[in-house]
C-alpha cells in the first residue's frame, strides 16, 4: 500500500473513531492484495459510516475503490481498493471470523520445511 493510501485509510477510520485498527502486510500470503486493514465499528450505523468515510476520503485522494460490499446490513463492510482491502466489522463478527489470526497463519503449501 502506498504511504498516501495507507494514511488516507487510517485517517478516515480515525476521523470517525474506529476501534482496534489493524494493518496487515499480506504480500507473502496473497496474490490478490498487499495490505489488509481491519477495524471495528460499534454499531451497524458506525460500520456503514466508517466504510463510507474510507470510500469518500479515498476518492478525494485520487484512489477509486473497485468495490464496496456490506453497506446494507452494516455488520461487516468491505472496501476493495485493489492492493488494499479494508474490512470494517462489528465486534461480534470480528470475534467470529478472526481475520488477523487467519491472515497471520502460514499456509502449509508455503512452508519452508522439506518433506521426504
Amino acid at each position: 500500500m502506498s504511504k498516501s493510501l495507507q494514511a488516507i485509510v487510517e485517517d478516515a477510520l480515525d476521523d470517525l473513531k474506529a476501534q482496534d485498527v489493524s494493518v496487515l502486510d499480506v504480500r507473502e500470503l496473497s496474490d490478490v492484495m498487499d495490505t489488509l486493514v481491519i477495524a471495528t465499528g460499534t454499531s451497524n450505523r458506525h460500520v456503514k459510516s466508517l466504510a463510507g468515510n474510507v470510500v469518500e476520503d479515498c476518492k478525494k485522494g485520487g484512489f477509486q475503490p473497485l468495490g464496496v460490499e456490506g453497506l446494507d446490513a452494516g455488520e461487516w463492510a468491505l472496501v476493495d481498493l485493489g492492493d488494499t482491502v479494508v474490512h470494517v466489522m462489528q465486534q461480534s463478527a470480528r470475534d467470529l471470523y478472526e481475520l488477523e489470526k487467519l491472515w497471520s497463519m502460514e499456509p502449509s503449501s508455503r512452508s519452508n520445511t522439506d518433506e521426504e
